[in-house]
């Protein structure tokens, strides 16, 4: 008797110990830390002898030319997160090229989250255009002038996407923040995984100033270099986003502190608002014959 009960016990132990086990191991394997290393995270998804890759995987390049342009993605999808790539935008004149880095679901009614390098004149400021789909739905373009030349060395581009908001950063400060107004009827990415892409192509029918200036291909190949990224993010780890929305150390963008902006970030985007914004879809009641989205009423940060 006293030996089938010490037997009980243990197997009892060792099932306890088990869905512990269990449970660590469901939540690392739903964060991901990436390697570094494009070829491990990344592959091709638009025109191999387009993407130029360094020796060791850390750095990779687009090219555009008549021919062609090039695009990548992650391997993983995920459902929050941030995404930090260093990006050096193409130099010299560029006008009517893309450069577009994102987080997409892919889907029908897909979700996105758009940084989108517009190409210029030469001389002339550079434009970061974002946008943000919901649903399916997008028109939530906003338009800023870098306050530096983004061809001439690397900068950090990030995208913190969590139950609360979407913050995009350049160099950590915050450009843009997207609140989610979900309870209150605004469509807000929140189910779908994403992954994430970047893409350089022939947006010269709209790209810059409205499309009136074309790309010059005596120019080319345009050429835009990527280097040590970051994607710290929740993988949907067998279609199940319960991992992902909880709000424990692992999934550290969930949390109470990252739901708004420090006051040194509102001060930091409230000076890029006030002398480097050049476009607000919430300010362009005659688009939306004054009838504006639902969250241009609504808290912005």
């Amino acid at each position: 008797m006293v030996h089938n009960i010490i037997i009980r016990r243990l197997i009892l132990l060792l099932n306890i110990g088990l869905v512990v086990c269990l449970g660590l191991f469901q939540v690392s394997v739903a964060s991901v830390v990436s390697t570094g290393d494009f070829n491990k995270d990344f592959f091709v998804t638009w025109s191999p002898s387009h993407v130029i890759n360094s020796a060791d995987g850390r750095s990779r390049s687009l090219k555009l030319d008549q021919q062609s342009g090039a695009g990548i993605a992650s391997n993983q999808m995920f459902l929050f997160g941030q995404v930090d790539m260093q990006i050096k935008l193409v130099p010299g004149y560029s006008a009517g090229t893309v450069l577009a880095y994102y987080l997409t679901s892919d889907q029908p009614n897909r979700d996105e989250i758009d940084f989108e390098f517009l190409g210029n004149v030469t001389g002339q400021p550079y434009i970061i255009q974002t946008n943000i789909y919901a649903d399916g739905f997008d028109n939530r373009e906003e338009r800023i002038y870098l306050w530096f030349d983004p061809t001439k060395d690397f900068h950090t581009y990030s995208i913190l996407w969590n139950l609360h908001q979407i913050v995009f950063m350049v160099d950590k400060i915050p450009i843009r923040v997207y609140k989610n107004h979900a309870d209150k009827g605004v469509p807000y990415p929140r189910w779908q995984p994403m992954s994430v892409k970047l893409t350089l192509w022939n947006g010269d029918s709209w790209a810059t100033r409205g499309g009136r200036d074309k790309i010059d291909w005596t120019k080319a190949p345009f050429i835009a270099s990527l280097t040590n990224y970051k994607l710290d993010a929740c993988v949907n780890w067998r279609g199940n986003p319960k991992f992902c929305r909880s709000s424990s150390p692992t999934n550290w963008w969930n949390q109470y502190s990252f739901s708004t902006l420090s006051p040194s970030h509102r001060k930091w985007l409230r000076w890029v608002r006030k002398y480097h914004m050049i476009y607000d879809y919430c300010n362009d009641s005659q688009r939306f014959h004054n009838h504006l989205p639902k969250e241009c009423s609504l808290p912005k940060y």
